[in-house]
């Protein structure tokens, strides 16, 4: 498969998860975090289907197109590794983490504490959505969509 065609269906995965996960979510209270703003696109997307929730973007720095860049007081900057921390413990209803990087050494590093730290925001019953798997006890692994292929993307609840 071209990368092309791998990128595609990553993206295609990740909207059909988000789509999905919005019943899961909707009877939760607490915000949305989405760890990697990057251009922007899938935090447009969360407000486009969770209107009136707070959502909390970080990123090393802000890089995204103007129309899909959170105001600042929801804009968390630096290091996610670090950032993140100051928002163990505040209940997030979902927190969604594409921040691989296709490198399998860079990849294991970020596997040292981002399934900590997804589990540290979360709400119990709360929902995260990422790129790379989440190998916590506290996390439970819900089924994919149909038409998601397996490994392609992951999804949880806080347990």
């Amino acid at each position: 498969m071209s990368r092309l065609d791998s990128f595609i269906r990553r993206l295609t995965a990740q909207r059909d998860i988000l789509n999905a996960v919005v019943e899961l979510v909707n009877g939760t209270e607490g915000p949305v975090l989405e760890f990697g703003l990057g251009n922007g696109r899938t935090y447009d997307h969360l407000r486009e289907v969770f209107p009136g929730r707070r959502i909390v973007a970080f990123d090393r720095e802000v890089r995204s197109y103007s129309l899909s860049t959170p105001p600042t007081e929801n804009m968390v900057t630096g290091d996610i590794r670090e950032s993140g921390q100051a928002f163990v413990g505040i209940g997030a209803a979902l927190a969604h983490a594409d921040i691989g990087t296709g490198h399998d050494n860079i990849d294991a590093i970020t596997l040292t504490w981002l399934p900590q730290l997804m589990v540290g925001v979360l709400v119990k019953g709360g929902i995260a959505v990422s790129g790379l798997p989440l190998d916590r006890p506290e996390l439970e692994p819900i089924v994919l969509p149909s038409g998601v292929k397996e490994g392609r993307y992951y999804l949880y609840r806080r347990i």
